[in-house]
């Protein structure tokens, strides 16, 4: 059993992308589901322009409406929303988006640094909504990225823990998972890399001193951070049990996800046990969202 911590659909299947359709339908997204034997899935808005076209908290709503048990609602809110303004009252929205039955925000991914005060502002409203975050992060603010910026050794990251000790954040994207070890340059923070660990970075080093830091193992990036070094892999999920969570960032249907495979390989060579098998598939999901 499977809990994915970060999914996405849109109602229907929209615009093309490079000629493919980039977005599954839920019914598309429940069929790759039973292949993978997944069973629930936290349902993540897209609203931030940089990235696709925008979608309305509305629509995840009345679509985990539509498929119960089978759909876990969050809310997501641009941080320029309400007067782009760093005092816009952000914390009627996410009053109402709780009352509604989201259980967190994500996937929060517009292109600003994590310092700017608009960020800020949005992180200080959902962590007084007791809201749980992921994040997309980037290397720079310009043209042709998305996601929440932020130098090499996650600095401005960093910040945010400290500032907001409540709120439960959870890394995601390629700048984030390539930190697991330390970097031969900083433009591996753009990709995947494939050289094993050259030392622990500054993500297990989060990890280990943030109680508010957890790991969204989802999308090629996840996958990438255990599979370059399956050998320090296994110390990782040992070690951080109680702070990661299975995901899959399935965006189109046809998309390949290798994670689930990796950790029952893992688990059927005993590298794993069963009980650190269960917390990352579905177990810190349970305990996080208090479902």
């Amino acid at each position: 059993m499977f809990i994915d911590i970060h999914g996405h659909v849109y109602r229907r299947p929209g615009a093309p992308h490079a000629g493919r359709q980039w977005f599954s339908t839920p019914e598309q997204l429940l069929v790759r589901y039973k292949e993978l034997d997944i069973d629930q899935a936290v349902l993540l808005p897209l609203v931030n322009p940089e990235y696709y076209l925008p979608q309305s908290v509305e629509e995840i709503l009345d679509i985990c409406d539509e498929f119960p048990g089978r759909f876990i609602p969050f809310c997501n809110i641009d941080p320029r929303a309400w007067n782009n303004t760093p005092t816009s009252p952000l914390d009627e929205l996410f009053a109402y988006y709780k009352q509604r039955g989201c259980k967190g925000i994500g996937e929060v991914m517009p292109n600003l640094w994590f310092s700017d005060p608009l960020v800020q502002n949005l992180f200080r409203h959902a962590q007084d909504a007791g809201f749980p975050l992921i994040f997309d992060i980037t290397t720079h603010v310009g043209h042709g990225v998305y996601g929440l910026a932020d130098e090499p050794g996650l600095p401005q990251l960093e910040m945010c823990l400290r500032a907001f000790p409540k709120l439960n954040i959870l890394g995601h994207g390629p700048a984030f998972w390539a930190e697991i070890s330390r970097l031969e340059t900083p433009a591996d923070r753009r990709g995947y890399p494939s050289y094993p660990l050259r030392g622990e970075g500054v993500v297990p080093t989060l990890l280990r001193r943030y109680p508010n830091m957890w790991g969204d193992l989802s999308a090629g990036s996840g996958y990438n951070a255990l599979a370059r070094d399956p050998d320090y892999a296994v110390k990782f999920l040992n070690e951080f049990q109680d702070k990661l969570l299975f995901g899959t960032d399935i965006c189109a249907p046809w998309q390949e996800v290798k994670l689930p495979e990796f950790l029952r390989a893992l688990l059927r060579a005993g590298k794993i046990s069963e009980t650190v098998f269960k917390k990352i598939a579905h177990g810190n999901a349970i305990r996080l969202l208090g479902l």
